[in-house]
């Protein structure tokens, strides 16, 4: 999915769930190895070979923190919707070192996917959504963004520029 943002670019979101207490954005990454971070750092790092080798990413709460920003822009109604921030990682990787989450926002292994779903269920309101055929269209455009190669080329430029040389 890609949801235009504020500069004119666009926010390449995973996985968007519109659900009846409000939206889950998901942001899922394959990693293996140790990994360390902290809600707030900019950059996480993946610890291979038992320590030899070291790798630096960009936070992936940070990362899907930003693409809740911009989906929430693009509806007057999201302003009250209630959003959820799941990241997820799957593969062969152990999340160390890890801090407190804000509400709302989750860090799961893949297998504790449903789990933290039914948690986020369970446990809140339904969200006051005033059209919900106007959050299936912006979503449906989101997914169509993603189809469209100019887009993604795009969207891969954006983050090259951004990263630099690193």
């Amino acid at each position: 999915m890609y949801v235009k943002n504020f500069n004119g670019g666009f926010s390449q979101i995973d996985l968007v769930v519109a659900t009846k207490v409000g939206v889950i954005v998901f942001e899922v990454k394959d990693y293996k190895g140790w990994l360390f971070g902290d809600v707030d750092q900019t950059e996480w790092t993946q610890v291979l070979a038992h320590g030899r080798s070291k790798y630096r990413f960009y936070n992936p709460i940070m990362q899907n923190r930003k693409h809740l920003v911009d989906l929430r822009k693009q509806l007057k109604q999201f302003e009250k919707i209630p959003f959820y921030s799941i990241v997820v990682f799957y593969g062969n990787c152990v999340l160390n070192d890890f801090r407190f989450m804000s509400n709302g926002s989750y860090l799961v292994k893949a297998a504790r996917v449903m789990e933290i779903l039914n948690v986020i269920m369970s446990n809140n309101d339904p969200a006051p959504y005033t059209d919900k055929h106007e959050v299936i269209r912006v979503l449906k455009e989101a997914v169509h963004n993603g189809a469209n190669e100019a887009i993604r080329i795009q969207h891969l430029e954006n983050i090259k520029e951004m990263l630099g040389n690193k």
